[in-house]
């Protein structure tokens, strides 16, 4: 699960373009606090600090405690604005987390289990359908990642929701159908072996019966 990483931050005062270029000058990020049928609260991060957040990885997925003078907030990243040319971040959303909130996060995929699938060792190519799954989850047990067992899986075999196993609280959002996760798809070479062999059965079938015909015939002439 993400643990819950913290930030401290300041207030702004003002708001619009003008605060906004000011606070990047002085190397800090403007962003707002908001949800939880509370007012919106905007403040500025130190773009350092925020950047030490985020270079962690599964920024999007963190519940982080902000700190704004003596009171602090629980918040869910919910949307960052990043700079075209240098990726520096520009303004960060933080969507405000209720007491035992339930939240729908997309959460990456990731398999394991890679030299346990036979279809794979046989040369075969894992397709990711989905990289990313949509779920609801305990806000306070947001997963890092969803892990896909490949163990048994073979060429032409598909990997369902129905057959990962989810950590208690966490539900995919999509619940009325089995959706597809992953398949194990032959090579391009081993189609062709695949279609060449199809063809080859197919020419001998149709001679084997082209021949009795061909047998008969010559009874009748004589």
């Amino acid at each position: 699960m993400s643990e819950t990483l913290s930030l401290n931050a300041e207030a702004r005062e003002r708001v619009g373009k003008g605060s906004a270029r000011a606070a990047r000058r002085a190397g800090r990020v403007p962003a707002v606090i908001y949800g939880d049928k509370k007012p919106p609260v905007a403040i500025t991060i130190a773009r350092n600090e925020l950047m030490r957040v985020i270079n962690r990885g599964h920024f999007m997925n963190s519940t982080i405690d902000i700190t704004v003078g003596k009171k602090t907030e629980r918040v869910l990243p919910r949307d960052i604005q990043l700079h075209p040319v240098t990726d520096w971040p520009l303004h960060v959303d933080f969507l405000r987390l209720a007491k035992d909130a339930r939240i729908n996060i997309m959460v990456p995929v990731s398999f394991v289990n890679e030299s346990a699938s036979p279809g794979l060792k046989r040369g075969g190519v894992l397709n990711v359908v989905r990289h990313e799954i949509e779920f609801m989850c305990p806000a306070s047990a947001i997963p890092d990642s969803i892990e896909v067992d490949l163990t048994g899986l073979d060429i032409n075999d598909s990997i369902h929701i129905s057959a990962v196993t989810l950590p208690e609280g966490v539900t995919p959002v999509i619940d009325d159908r089995d959706f597809t996760i992953a398949t194990v798809v032959a090579p391009s070479a081993l189609k062709s072996d695949e279609e060449a062999a199809g063809e080859a059965d197919a020419e001998a079938a149709a001679e084997a019966e082209e021949a009795p015909e061909a047998e008969e015939a010559g009874e009748d002439e004589e």
